[in-house]
């Protein structure tokens, strides 16, 4: 199976994630989606995620929330990334790359990702309010930027349109799980060799 267990305490957090790329049989309930961050928001973002991936997403995090959520949410994105690349391996027969344009009402997003061992994150996102409830808004850049630095991912990311805060971030959340689902899924053609010309990701 390709998954990974991740756990990471510091004097901010102390995060358990468990990823599994694949709906396996050997899983008690096949895309099992547990997550519980302390950031009501967060959790319906990963929830969402996992959903529209099909990954099997488990997280359990305890943070300085009396602070704000900033420590929380760029520390869950680290432990989803080091689970990302553990689940991933030595990316053999991997497809590598993915996107997806994704519409939510009257917001659409645009996301593409590349397997590609070297972290960078283009983000281009028009939010328009500071918070949706008491989440700080800017902090979806943050988790964003997070992932990609710790699994190693080149990540493009687009707002081609909308004007609702959270329509916008949701709809973010949900192309990016449509493009990592593309891009670590199994691609035949490959016949189990790294998708690269230097033979290593």
């Amino acid at each position: 199976m390709r998954e990974a267990v991740i756990e990471r305490a510091t004097a901010e957090t102390d995060i358990r994630l468990y990823l599994n790329l694949d709906r396996s049989e050997m899983l008690d309930v096949p895309g099992e989606v547990n997550i519980d961050t302390g950031c009501g928001f967060l959790d319906h973002m990963l929830t969402l995620f996992a959903k529209h991936s099909g990954f099997c997403l488990k997280v359990r995090c305890k943070g300085d929330t009396l602070v704000d959520y900033h420590h929380t949410v760029e520390d869950i994105g680290i432990c989803l990334g080091l689970a990302l690349k553990g689940a991933l391996g030595d990316m053999a027969g991997i497809t590598r790359y993915g996107w997806a344009v994704i519409p939510m009402d009257e917001a659409l997003v645009l996301t593409s990702v590349d397997i590609s061992g070297r972290a960078y994150l283009a983000c281009k996102l028009d939010i328009p309010t500071q918070k949706v409830g008491d989440f700080d808004t800017e902090l979806c850049e943050e988790f964003m930027a997070a992932l990609a630095r710790s699994a190693g991912l080149t990540l493009h990311i687009r707002q081609l349109d909308g004007r609702n805060s959270h329509h916008i971030i949701e709809c973010t959340f949900k192309c990016l799980a449509k493009s990592l689902k593309t891009a670590v899924s199994i691609d035949p053609s490959a016949k189990g060799t790294v998708p690269s010309t230097k033979g290593v990701i």
